[in-house]
């Protein structure tokens, strides 16, 4: 085992001087080491350890929250919820039609449909509703009511407005509305210790919410209806007065107006015309039906007057004159047949003669009496047309006269128009509003009632241990990162680079008190490969290699310091190189008894020198192992800082840095001393031992913001006592660290 340990050396002590430029930026306090991850990642394999190093606390809470559960839901009185779906449109059916139906909801448009659904949710939620149910079912101060709720009765002298308050809030927690997206069918339910109860108040819900929408729209007309009667009666009362105002003047100025409709072509307007004009009108066209007829008398006149009577053709045109000409013709014709065979004194012809005289007579006194009465007849016509010329003349002077009154007249007579207009106009409204307003139609309809559940619908074991299972999981993870996040101990290597920003030398195993010495005699333990790990760190540890001084140091006592500086001191030792080491613990010095081979000496060392009792040579002493040689504290002084502080100790250790490779100090605990600080301004670089789940995040910034105020050289830290198997540390890198062990089978 020597042989092998000694070649390990050898190997390591050759391979310094080739590798001490990479290391040159891994020593400086501050600075990760190059593998290091600096930025926080998820890791499941982190997460996995966390719950494993909490599982009984996790379980704890998880069955608890069960348990819980079970028992309240035991203790829960059964509950049933009865639902009843409407549906909700846009607008309601047209029954006056589109141009009478003046309750017709507005046209929403596509875009506006979910807030006017969303609004009908919020009726439907809203404390007015459920303030109406409870007076149709008559729910407040129903002691039934109550019992059902699950609540306790109101008791004791307690006013209307606070009973009403506890009713309706009853009703708004045991009340659920719900629709869903891309459809107008909304489910109101109702929660209930009784089935026929919830049933009854959900359907009260429904026929309530048709209720109030078609009274809102009743009420939404009321005021124009109000508006319109009101204005209606002012129209009405106008029109009386106007009515009055125009019969009065008409009675004053003596018009008299035809209130038929029909124009008279005076500018009127179609509202009727007065006698005068209408007279006037009448006698006018009487006198130009008697000019045209006196004209036309006249003319026959001329032609009888002017000519022969026989001639005229109104003469010729009398039946009597027709006849008598006929006879005349036929008498004559007699005549001269008689004269062919008889002389004029021929009695026949005698008589003949005096018939024709006699017919010619009569035709003459006929002619006058035609002539003397187409005379006559134009005379009448030329009477009559004088006449009725002159009722026009006198009819015309007073409808001019009429004219200058019924200018006042007409301005009254439109002024009752107008009003009548307006009056008759809002009379239609009036009636139309009224019709609209009682037969409005509701855009809601009731698709399925509710009906009595006949299972509860709560408790529910499964539901209830579900949500408490995921309670109790979601508080477990609560207390978990609490806790861990809490938890600022350093307890896996991790942990040095990422809560202490410094870098990791080293990491040194948990191992039983009992079995350290041992382990450290074996170089094929676990301890002694964390031990030969850390010395190669430190070979490398910065530009110029292996510092010549170095101060190993913790933020507490009992984290490994003296144990850690003992085995590096060791390791570097056997690699050929000579190391003295210095316990400089003036208050508690320990590696007098961690090394067998000086029996507990202390007689002589670290205070001795300073205090000039002895010389270096004499308080140097050998050990086991070659080329390192021990210094212990010597006598404990009754001032340590000073004897520490002192050019003695500087000198100390310049002195011995010429002596020897390397000058390794262990040095008590940084907290509360000043010992440390003090050492470490005068080394070339300090390493930091920091033990597993014990050194806290505080302290060792503390401890580190003490030595840093000295300018000293922190070139890493050294996790000691790291347990991988402890189920916390799961999630490290170094997890499974004690596994890789040497064979003890030759053919291994």
């Amino acid at each position: 085992m020597q042989q092998i340990t000694s070649s390990s050396d050898r190997a390591e002590n050759a391979l310094v001087p080739e590798q001490v430029a990479s290391s040159a930026s891994y020593g400086s306090y501050g600075d990760v080491s190059p593998d290091a991850d600096s930025e926080m990642s998820f890791d499941i394999r982190e997460i996995i350890a966390i719950i494993r190093a909490n599982l009984v606390v996790i379980v704890i809470i998880v069955a608890a929250s069960l348990t819980i559960a079970t028992v309240v839901t035991m203790l829960q009185t059964p509950r049933y919820t009865a639902e009843t779906t409407i549906q909700i449109n846009d607008q309601s059916a047209q029954v006056l039609g589109k141009q009478n139906d003046t309750m017709q909801d507005p046209v929403v448009v596509a875009s506006d449909t979910e807030r006017f659904l969303q609004t009908q949710v919020d009726i439907l939620k809203s404390r007015a509703l459920a303030e109406r149910v409870a007076q149709k079912l008559r729910l407040i101060g129903n002691p039934k009511f109550y019992d059902a709720m699950g609540i306790r009765r109101p008791s004791g002298d307690i006013s209307k407005e606070k009973l009403e308050d506890v009713t309706i809030n009853a009703i708004d927690a045991a009340r659920g509305v719900d629709l869903p997206r891309k459809t107008r069918l909304a489910t109101v339910s109702f929660n209930s210790t009784q089935p026929e109860l919830a049933a009854q108040i959900a359907n009260a819900f429904a026929s309530e919410y048709i209720q109030t929408n078609l009274q809102r729209r009743f009420d939404s007309s009321a005021y124009a209806r109000e508006f319109i009667s009101g204005q209606l009666y002012e129209a009405r009362a106008k029109l009386e007065q106007s009515e009055r105002e125009l019969n009065a003047y008409a009675r004053e100025a003596g018009i008299i107006r035809d209130r038929d409709g029909s124009s008279d072509g005076s500018g009127s307007g179609g509202a009727g015309s007065s006698v005068t004009t209408k007279s006037l009108l009448e006698v006018n066209t009487a006198a130009n039906q008697a000019e045209a007829a006196r004209i036309a008398a006249e003319q026959r006149w001329r032609l009888i007057s002017g000519s022969s009577a026989l001639n005229s053709t109104e003469v010729l045109a009398n039946p009597a004159i027709t006849s008598l000409l006929a006879d005349r013709a036929r008498v004559t014709a007699e005549l001269e047949k008689q004269r062919a065979s008889h002389l004029e004194d021929y009695p026949a012809v005698l008589q003949l003669k005096a018939q024709v005289g006699v017919i010619d007579a009569q035709i003459n006194s006929l002619a006058h009496s035609i002539s003397l009465s187409v005379k006559q007849q134009y005379d009448a016509a030329r009477q009559l047309e004088r006449s009725l010329k002159s009722e026009v003349m006198r009819l015309k002077g007073s409808s001019l006269e009429e004219q200058d009154r019924l200018v006042r007249y007409r301005i009254l007579e439109r002024e009752a128009d107008t009003n009548r207009t307006v009056y008759e106009g809002l009379l239609q409204r009036f009636k139309e509003l009224n019709a609209a307003a009682g037969i409005s139609v509701s855009n809601i309809s009731i698709i399925d009632p509710a009906i009595a559940p006949i299972r509860p619908t709560s408790p529910n074991l499964f539901r209830n241990l579900l949500l408490a299972m995921l309670a109790g999981l979601s508080i477990a993870a609560v207390f978990v990162y609490l806790r861990t996040q809490l938890d600022d101990t350093v307890k896996v290597p991790e942990d040095v680079e990422g809560k202490l920003q410094m870098p990791l030398l080293g990491v040194i195993p948990l191992v039983p008190e009992l079995d350290l010495d041992l382990a450290m005699l074996d170089p094929k333990s676990p301890i002694s490969e964390g031990h030969n790990s850390l010395r190669s760190a430190l070979l490398y540890s910065t530009s110029s290699g292996l510092p010549k001084t170095m101060l190993i140091t913790s933020s507490q006592p009992s984290e490994g310091k003296s144990t850690t500086c003992y085995a590096v001191a060791a390791g570097i030792a056997r690699l050929g190189r000579r190391v003295v080491l210095l316990d400089v613990d003036l208050r508690r010095p320990a590696l007098h008894r961690s090394i067998a081979s000086l029996n507990g000496d202390n007689s002589q060392g670290v205070s001795s020198i300073l205090t000039a009792q002895c010389s270096i040579d004499d308080a140097i002493r050998k050990t086991d192992v070659e080329n390192l040689d021990v210094v212990t504290s010597g006598p404990i002084p009754p001032s340590p800082t000073e004897l520490l502080s002192s050019i003695a100790m500087h000198q100390l250790i310049d002195d011995l840095s010429k002596r020897y490779d390397l000058v390794l100090i262990d040095s008590p605990p940084v907290l509360g001393l000043a010992d440390a600080p003090v050492l470490a301004a005068l080394v070339e670089s300090v390493v930091v031992v920091i033990q597993s789940d014990r050194s806290r995040r505080g302290s060792l910034k503390a401890s580190l913001r003490r030595l840093r105020s000295m300018r000293s050289n922190i070139i890493g830290g050294v996790l000691t006592k790291f347990d991988p198997t402890d189920t916390g540390n799961r999630y490290s890198e170094y997890y499974g660290y004690s596994y890789y062990q040497y064979s003890n089978s030759s053919t291994s």
